[in-house]
C-alpha cells in the first residue's frame, strides 16, 4: 500500500494537512451533532407545548359542547395512525408528521369518547429553523476548516522550510563543504527561546565547526610531518648512493625511495586538502595524452580509442590521475590492463580480483589497501580529479576485474556565428 502512494504523501506538510483536516472535521462533526440535537430538542419541545396547549383548549371546548378551535377535530383526516391508536387507547401523545398538503405539522391527540380528539400546529417554521441551523453549521465548519488549513499550512511550511535548509547544509557538509552553516537566528541569539528545529540546526553547526577544526589540525599535522621528513630523507638518499654496490645497498635504496615517494604523496594530499593547488587548464587531445601516460608508465597496457575528444584540463594533474590508475591496476590487479578513451570518458580496467568492497562503497581510504601498499595512489587520483572538475568512479567490471571510470568535463561549445 505504501508503495502505491506518491512520494509527496510522505512529506511533513502533507501529514500535517491530513491531521488538521481530520481533527477539524471530527471537531466540526461533534459540535454540529451536539448543537443540532440540542436545538432540535428545544424546538420540538416548544412545538409540543404549543400543540398540547391547543389540545387542552380543544378538550375544554369539546367537553363544553362548543366549537373546536381551528385545525382541531374528532378523528381528522391526516392524523397519523399510531397517534390515533394511542388516543383511542386512552393516552395523550404528540408526533411530527406531514398534513394533506405535505407541510410538516405537530400533531397532538387525546381520547374523546372512544375516539381521538386531535389538533395540529404548523411545524414548518421550526423545521426551517433547524435546516437553516444545519446549513449554518456546515458552512461555518467549511470556512473554519479552510482558515485552519491556511494558517496551519503557513506555520508548517515555515518549519519545513527550516528543516529543508538544515538538510541542505548537512548534504553540503557531507560533500566536503565544511564552511557550510545553517545560521539559524534562534540558535545564535540567546535572548530568543529555541525550538526543536533551531536546536538541531545549532547542533549541526557545532558539529561542522568541530569537524572542520579536527580536519584542519590533521591536515596541518600531515603537512608538517611530510615537510620534516623530506630533509632527512633527502640526506638519507644521498648517503645511500655512497654505499658499496650489493644486495643490502639495493634494499636500502629501495626503502629510501619508498619513503621518499610516501612523503611526496603525503605532501600532495595535504595540498589537495587545503585547496592551495592552482589549476592551469588548456585544450588537450585525450587519446594522445592517454598514450603518453601509458608510455611513461613502462607497463604493458593497451590503449583503445573508441572516440577521441579534446578536453580543457590541467595536463599534469590528468596525467597524474591516469598514471596512478594504471599503476594501481598493474600492482593490485592482473593483466591485461586496458585504457579506453570514449569521448570525455576514460576507463582503466584490469582482470584481477576487483576493488575491495569498502572502496566500492565509500571510495579509497588513506593507508588502507586491499592488496597491500599505503592506499594513497587512488586517494591522490580522486583528489586530483576533483581539482580539475572531473568525476572518478570505481566499479566492478562485468566478467570480473576492476573498472575505474574518469569522466572529464567537456569544453564549452563555441558561440554560434
Amino acid at each position: 500500500m505504501r508503495r502505491l502512494l506518491p512520494a509527496w504523501t510522505a512529506t511533513l506538510t502533507w501529514k500535517s494537512a491530513c491531521f488538521i483536516v481530520v481533527m477539524c472535521c471530527s471537531l466540526a462533526v461533534v459540535l454540529g451533532v451536539l448543537v443540532h440535537v440540542q436545538v432540535t430538542r428545544q424546538t420540538v419541545a416548544t412545538a409540543r407545548d404549543e400543540a398540547l396547549g391547543k389540545l387542552h383548549e380543544a378538550s375544554l371546548a369539546y367537553e363544553a359542547g362548543e366549537a373546536l378551535p381551528p385545525e382541531s377535530g374528532i378523528d381528522p383526516q391526516g392524523l397519523p395512525g399510531p397517534l390515533r391508536a394511542l388516543a383511542v387507547s386512552g393516552q395523550r401523545g404528540t408526533v411530527v408528521a406531514e398534513d394533506r398538503q405535505g407541510r410538516p405539522v405537530m400533531w397532538a391527540a387525546a381520547p374523546a369518547d372512544g375516539r381521538a380528539l386531535a389538533t395540529s400546529v404548523d411545524y414548518g417554521q421550526s423545521a426551517g429553523t433547524i435546516t437553516g441551523l444545519d446549513n449554518a453549521i456546515i458552512g461555518s465548519s467549511v470556512l473554519a476548516l479552510g482558515g485552519t488549513l491556511l494558517v496551519g499550512a503557513f506555520a508548517v511550511t515555515r518549519v519545513t522550510r527550516r528543516l529543508h535548509q538544515t538538510a541542505t547544509v548537512a548534504r553540503r557538509i557531507t560533500r566536503g563543504d565544511l564552511d557550510a552553516r545553517v545560521g539559524d537566528p534562534r540558535a545564535e541569539d540567546p535572548s530568543r527561546h529555541p525550538d526543536e528545529v533551531s536546536t538541531v540546526a545549532g547542533a549541526l553547526d557545532r558539529m561542522a565547526g568541530s569537524l572542520q577544526r579536527k580536519l584542519l589540525s590533521e591536515q596541518r599535522f600531515t603537512a608538517d610531518v611530510a615537510h620534516e621528513l623530506r630533509t632527512p630523507l633527502t640526506g638519507l638518499q644521498a648517503a645511500s648512493e655512497l654505499l658499496p654496490e650489493g644486495r643490502p645497498t639495493e634494499l636500502v635504496r629501495e626503502r629510501v625511495r619508498t619513503m621518499r615517494q610516501l612523503t611526496e604523496d603525503l605532501l600532495e594530499i595535504s595540498r589537495l586538502d587545503s585547496g592551495s593547488e592552482r589549476v592551469e587548464t588548456d585544450l588537450h587531445q585525450l587519446a594522445r595524452l592517454a598514450r603518453r601516460v601509458v608510455r611513461a608508465s613502462g607497463t604493458d597496457t593497451e590503449v583503445v580509442v573508441v572516440r577521441d575528444a579534446h578536453v580543457e584540463t590541467d595536463r599534469r594533474r590528468l596525467e597524474r590521475v591516469l598514471g596512478n590508475l594504471v599503476a594501481n591496476a598493474h600492482k593490485h590487479g592482473r593483466g591485461p590492463v586496458v585504457v579506453t578513451v570514449n569521448g570525455p570518458v576514460v576507463t582503466v580496467r584490469d582482470h584481477g580480483g576487483g576493488y575491495p568492497q569498502y572502496l566500492l562503497d565509500g571510495g579509497p581510504q588513506r593507508f588502507r589497501s586491499g592488496g597491500g601498499g599505503h592506499g594513497l595512489g587512488l586517494t591522490i587520483a580522486v583528489g586530483q580529479a576533483e581539482a580539475i572538475g572531473a568525476r572518478l568512479d570505481f566499479r566492478a567490471a562485468a566478467g570480473g576485474g576492476a573498472l575505474a571510470v574518469l569522466t572529464l568535463p567537456e569544453p564549452p561549445a563555441p558561440p554560434a556565428s
